[in-house]
């Protein structure tokens, strides 16, 4: 299925929820709130439809080691551009999430393994809220990774995320999901979340080629609840009027791997079909956010059995896992005239034996505009990356992000 075809089967069912919609509980909204809220005449199912694209221009220039900066590399392009369903079904106990990627960048990633297809679909997930505080989910999705990552793309406080999260994160995969939560005392929220996964990453329809991975995730927010789900929000719109804090950690467990990065990167092809090891990534990370001040910490460690992919005679087939360890420091102030700068300080260590990848450190200073929120901002950002014995870059963009 081509994009055009997808935009066409796009607009058709957004007609039909429109014509649909004159025999149900149609609900006005204000911008940023979703393009159409329904509710069905017995009150036994919702759907809320959205839309949101960031446009992107980019520009660097690298260090050619004879202290000269070459000429910019120039890119102007829809970053992203999707469409997302949500609501319950036949009771509000039992919701659903459906996203849809349109860019370039969204979908692209396909392969054998996807029936070489593109990657249209993001979210496909129930959430089934089956006794008191425990939640089953059970589709595809994001998995329960560093905070960073499961910070909505829509939602973050510089352009784009950093190289931890290029490096290390373990993204959306297909599985199931449970998750609750408990109170310490009268303000003391912890919430604790398992992941059971195919994992080899998102749209996979070729079976399972390795083991299965294996996700948990524990947090704890010692003075409650942030305002308006804040913890998984950059900056701190809300203007936290007491102060909030959330540490969480997670463990990865990706069994009999067969990608570089647990279930994201490269296959590793070997001559029996492929090199498989188990794979164990561990992030630490915290969000703290009081009146308009934001800081977010994350550090992230990933390890293999056997990092480098070998054929049945133990030769070396050039795959190797990305092992090695990244710190990322992020902070932002927001002014009372909705303008924020923000600061953000990487640091990548692969291991240079196995890798062959030389450390690098990135710092990057961001200027922010919310005009609407999240929902309708202007970001820009420039980039320092310092790369050891290497060419360094730096990167300047400037980001338009609009969601209905």
């Amino acid at each position: 299925m081509n994009t055009q075809k997808l935009t066409l089967i796009g607009f058709s069912f957004l007609l039909a929820c429109i014509q649909f919609s004159y025999s149900q509980e149609l609900s006005s909204t204000k911008f940023g709130d979703g393009l159409l809220n329904i509710m069905g005449k017995d009150s036994t199912w919702s759907m809320k439809l959205g839309t949101r694209i960031q446009l992107l221009s980019s520009f660097s220039w690298t260090d050619d080691n004879e202290n000269t900066l070459t000429v910019p590399e120039q890119n102007f392009l829809v970053r992203r551009a999707r469409i997302k369903f949500n609501g319950f079904a036949y009771s509000p106990k039992l919701r659903y999430k459906i996203e849809l990627g349109l860019s370039n960048r969204d979908i692209s990633g396909g392969s054998e393994f996807t029936k070489n297809t593109p990657r249209y679909i993001l979210d496909a997930v129930v959430m089934w809220n089956f006794y008191q505080n425990f939640e089953l989910w059970f589709g595809q999705t994001k998995l329960p990774g560093n905070i960073e990552r499961v910070i909505s793309s829509g939602n973050l406080q510089q352009v784009d995320r950093s190289l931890l999260n290029t490096w290390f994160n373990i993204d959306r995969d297909m599985g199931f999901q449970l998750r609750h939560h408990f109170y310490l005392g009268n303000t003391f929220l912890v919430r604790e979340k398992f992941a059971f996964s195919q994992g080899e990453g998102r749209n996979v329809t070729e079976g399972n080629l390795g083991g299965h991975q294996y996700t948990t995730r524990l947090e704890l927010l010692p003075f409650g609840k942030f305002a308006n789900k804040g913890d998984y929000k950059a900056a701190d719109l809300s203007r936290e009027a007491k102060p909030k804090l959330m540490f969480g950690a997670t463990y990865d467990l990706n069994n009999n791997a067969v990608k570089t990065r647990s279930n994201m990167g490269r296959y590793m092809f070997n001559d029996t079909g492929f090199h498989k090891t188990n794979i164990s990534t561990l992030f630490l990370d915290l969000m703290f956010k009081y009146r308009g001040f934001s800081l977010m910490g994350e550090y992230a460690y990933r390890d293999a059995e056997s990092p480098i992919a070998l054929n049945s005679d133990n030769t070396e087939t050039g795959d190797v896992v990305q092992v090695g360890n990244g710190l990322n420091l992020q902070s932002g102030y927001l002014f009372k005239n909705n303008w924020e700068i923000s600061a953000r300080y990487t640091d990548i260590d692969l291991d240079y034996h196995i890798t062959e990848k030389k450390p690098e450190t990135q710092y990057t200073l961001g200027l922010s505009k919310y005009i609407v929120g999240h929902k309708l901002k202007v970001q820009t950002d420039l980039s320092y990356l310092d790369i050891d014995d290497g060419f360094d870059t730096l990167m300047y963009r400037l980001q338009v992000d609009v969601h209905f």
